[in-house]
């Protein structure tokens, strides 16, 4: 490039620029500003219960079904967090939102383009001028770069930057909460198997307990000390307990096939475990914060829409005022490829230009308003989310505590009918009770079993929904290690 043409360039388009830059310092629309919490500090079923109340500053175990210590549950944790579709679905997703906002800051640059071309044209000889001038051949061959800017003087390009920066955010945080569902629901089915399994153990030996009092109703009927009626009603338990195997066994298998999904394990087989292997559920320390609310995904995900909406008002706003736009164009044009770069075939311009609307019958302002009002609709939905994640925590620690406490009964229960059903099944041996005294407590105690891991598996869930409440959990320590 000579020097004659480097110091056009200088005084022609690069001043405009400079210029256009430091211009463009101004935004139009709100800034946001995070709304007021109005949630208690503290969730009210853990505020009166003794102890340090938890650091609200605590970290979210992001690892946290890890406290059950169960091996075969963090295996199938591992395999869903890289087989399951949806959460698949969620990662492609973010990268698609990621891309999108990757395009709109991309509008803050200038666009460079290269052009080359050629053409010939002939003009004709019978028209006015052509009568004049003759019949005449014409080449032209061109090289050029261009460029193009729009000057965001107004901020229109860094509102709808800021707006697609924060959509990607809210697609990261959906694929978290898509992530935390998963990993919840897995972790509810896998643990409402291992309930499954305890219970066909339960209903194993209440199978085993009443063919054993079929068989001894039988011998009583055979030796005239039993009446028909009570081999009837030996019968009548027996089949019960029959059916109810495979109902649970049914249930077990579903449990199963359900997991086999949630993990991209179609067929999966799970092998059975005892009534030991249940795990025992971390219980949460004292005090907890509401402040743990943030670190849920859901409601950053919601604050994240908030804050694209509010960019959106802006971009909205700016059409009110002038775009200024750059452009330039540098390069070679001559008749003879030979000549195209040659020094006299240069041609170079540069441009800056502004328009604005006048008249647009309310357009803009239309526009202004379906941007406030997505804004109040996204604010709407963002103190919605916070207060439902409040109550499902709420919920979620009423359940545990509740759960424990119903735990405990049934435990009791269990212990105290088994020694009726002890006591009755030899008082009917020794002729001292009828057999219905003993299909009673037979009755009551397979009952109370069942409740009792019915119960078990109500507080396991309820551990789950609190971890889950709490967008992952807490930070494990000595003094609220469950």
């Amino acid at each position: 490039m000579s020097a004659r043409k480097q110091t056009r360039l200088k005084t022609g388009l690069l001043p405009a620029l400079g210029a256009s830059l430091l211009l463009a310092g101004c935004m139009v629309g709100p800034d946001y500003v995070r709304p007021t919490s109005t949630l208690p500090e503290q969730y009210k079923e853990t505020t009166a219960e003794s102890g340090a109340p938890a650091d609200a500053k605590a970290l979210v175990n992001p690892e946290w079904w890890t406290l059950f210590n169960d091996a075969m549950l963090n295996q199938l944790v591992q395999q869903a967090l890289v087989a399951n579709q949806d959460l698949q679905a969620a990662i492609a997703r973010l990268a698609a939102s990621e891309a999108a906002a990757r395009e709109a800051g991309a509008e803050l640059y200038p666009a460079v383009g290269l052009g080359a071309g050629g053409s010939r044209n002939q003009t004709s000889g019978e028209t006015f001028n052509g009568r004049q001038s003759g019949r005449a051949l014409y080449d032209n061959r061109r090289a050029a770069l261009s460029l193009s800017y729009e000057v965001d003087l107004w901020g229109r390009i860094r509102r709808g930057t800021e707006a697609a920066g924060a959509e990607a955010l809210a697609s990261r945080y959906g694929r978290d909460s898509v992530r935390l569902a998963l990993i919840g629901q897995l972790a509810n089915e896998y643990l409402a198997l291992r309930s499954h399994e305890a219970q066909l153990e339960v209903t194993r030996q209440a199978l085993e307990s009443r063919q054993q009092s079929l068989k001894i109703v039988q011998a009583r009927v055979d030796g005239g000390t039993a009446s028909g009626l009570d081999l009837a009603q030996a019968e009548s338990a027996l089949s019960a307990a029959q059916g109810q195997w495979s109902q649970v066994k049914r249930q077990r298998a579903l449990s199963e096939n359900q997991i086999g999904l949630l993990t991209g394990q179609p067929g999966l087989k799970i092998a059975a475990a005892g009534l030991e292997q249940l795990p025992v559920p971390p219980t949460p320390p004292v005090g907890l914060p509401s402040t743990l609310l943030e670190a849920r995904p859901d409601v950053r995900q919601a604050e994240e829409r908030l804050i694209a909406a509010n960019a959106r008002i802006g971009v909205a706003r700016a059409a009110y005022f002038p775009a200024i736009g750059l452009t330039g164009m540098y390069g070679s044009e001559s008749a003879a490829l030979a000549n195209l770069f040659s020094g006299s075939a240069g041609i170079w311009t540069a441009a800056i230009g502004l328009s604005m609307v006048i008249f647009d019958a309310g357009k803009t302002e239309a526009r202004v308003d379906q941007a406030s009002a997505a804004q109040a609709e996204n604010l709407a939905n963002y103190r919605k989310t916070l207060q439902t994640a409040f109550r499902e925590v709420n919920d979620a620690i009423v359940n545990l505590h509740e759960f424990a406490n119903e735990e405990a009964a049934f435990a009791a229960q269990v212990e105290a009918s088994k020694k009726a059903y002890d006591l009755a099944q030899k008082r009917y041996e020794s002729g001292y009770s009828g057999y219905n005294d003993l299909l009673d407590t037979q009755r009551t105690f397979n009952a109370a079993q069942l409740l009792y891991l019915a119960s078990r598996k109500n507080r396991l869930g309820a551990s789950v929904d609190l971890f889950k409440a709490l967008g992952g959990g807490w930070q494990t320590t000595p003094d609220n290690a469950g």
